[in-house]
């Protein structure tokens, strides 16, 4: 896809955003990615290790594997999108395990909202630096990639930003990720380790300030749904008078009971792309982990990102004018599913998300947020005391969570 073409769809041919299936292997999905887009691939010696990103898509990490080029490919990819080879409007889901996006989406602060829009799916539109158009390759080795871009937004209140983005994609030793959080990859487990550090810089001559509107980094990892999937996420115990309640469910209508539970310090949460809806954690009720396993891959996914102690500023992103604007999340979940009856949905997959604190930047300041991934593929035996040790729950829990 030329990174040029500026032509959309009318909405009624968003068909083209119909589910498609994953390929089997990394491999699949490297050489169907090629032959749309210009892809860098990081791998480590034994080639392994791979992780293949997208400077077209905002450096955006497309997939990874942990079994070379006929291991299983983690990320989801949206075929039928991007082999159509034209931009629909709203969004352009080409898939990805970690994109880069800004905050808020919602809100008197929101980028993706025109000032005076309604919030609804029909006025709501990514911003086009965020979802059509490529970052600049800065520097490039076989395990790391660097991008840069700079970018001026306008938000819902009339207020523009100026910043210049530097992300860096690295590819990592996974057994030094799992040591770093005391855990280790027994012999058998296949594991794969990959992280982007985004910094954000105001370039404006204005400080950002809560009255005029802040912006976040915003890391989506996008995965394979499975009616086997779920998303585990522990949670910082306490009342909800000091801590507020334990997650926002709400987003796109109160989550069903049974595709949400919440039990002993975790919550668990249905990610087979079945049910469209979206949860959330405050900074005060988040940990800097959460994590998901699909039990008919054997696949645990761990997902760490930068969680600054005490601090409780993040963006809000409920679609509505707020009451409270910087009362937002550091974590989100979303599972896909039809927005509407008959409607055709997004695609077969589901997210992990996290965000950095709302940015009040001065001119020339900057922030960084990153966000790392780990897989780890093999026998449940194996990977249960990982579960364990990262997640507080087996394997043997959250196969059984939503057992009545």
């Amino acid at each position: 896809m030329k990174t040029s073409l500026r032509r959309f769809l009318p909405l009624a041919t968003c068909s083209l955003l119909a589910p498609a299936a994953s390929a089997a292997t990394f491999g699949d999905d490297l050489v169907f990615l090629r032959k749309h887009t210009t892809v860098i691939v990081l791998s480590d010696a034994g080639g392994q290790a791979q992780v293949a990103v997208v400077p077209a898509w905002q450096g955006r990490i497309m997939t990874s594997t942990a079994g070379g080029a006929g291991g299983t490919s983690y990320g989801w990819v949206n075929r039928e999108l991007i082999a159509a080879g034209k931009f629909v409007p709203h969004i352009n889901v080409f898939g990805g395990e970690d994109r880069f996006w800004l905050g808020p989406e919602g809100g008197q602060f929101s980028i993706f909202f025109a000032q005076g829009a309604k919030f609804d799916l029909e006025h709501w539109f990514t911003p086009a630096a965020i979802d059509t158009e490529s970052f600049e390759i800065v520097s490039q080795t076989t395990e790391s990639a660097a991008f840069r871009r700079a970018i001026t937004l306008v938000n819902y209140s009339g207020h523009q930003l100026k910043l210049d983005v530097q992300r860096e994609v690295q590819l990592l030793r996974a057994a030094d990720a799992l040591a770093a959080r005391k855990l280790n990859a027994p012999a058998g487990v296949s594991a794969v380790a990959f992280q982007s550090v985004n910094q954000i810089k105001n370039t404006g001559t204005l400080p950002w300030r809560r009255d005029t509107g802040l912006l976040s980094i915003w890391i989506l990892g996008m995965f394979n749904a499975s009616p086997t999937a779920t998303v585990v996420i522990p949670f910082a115990a306490g009342p909800a008078s000091s801590l507020g309640p334990v997650v926002n469910d709400t987003y796109f209508g109160k989550v069903p009971a049974d595709r949400l539970v919440v039990k002993d310090g975790v919550i668990y949460f249905r990610a087979d792309a079945a049910h469209r809806s979206k949860i959330g954690l405050s900074p005060r009720r988040a940990r800097p982990l959460l994590g998901s396993y699909d039990a008919n891959s054997r696949t645990l996914t761990l997902v760490s990102f930068t969680l600054p102690s005490g601090v409780t500023d993040y963006v809000n992103s409920m679609w509505e004018i707020q009451k409270q604007p910087f009362a937002g999340d550091a974590i989100n979940s979303y599972n896909d599913g039809s927005p509407a009856p008959g409607a055709k949905q997004l695609g077969q997959f589901f997210e992990l998300e996290s965000s950095s604190p709302a940015l009040a930047l001065a001119p020339g300041e900057s922030a960084t947020h990153t966000h790392q991934t780990i897989h780890l593929q093999g026998d449940e035996a194996k990977l249960d005391p990982i579960a364990r040790a990262a997640l507080g729950v087996s394997l043997a829990q959250i196969k059984t969570a939503f057992a009545r």
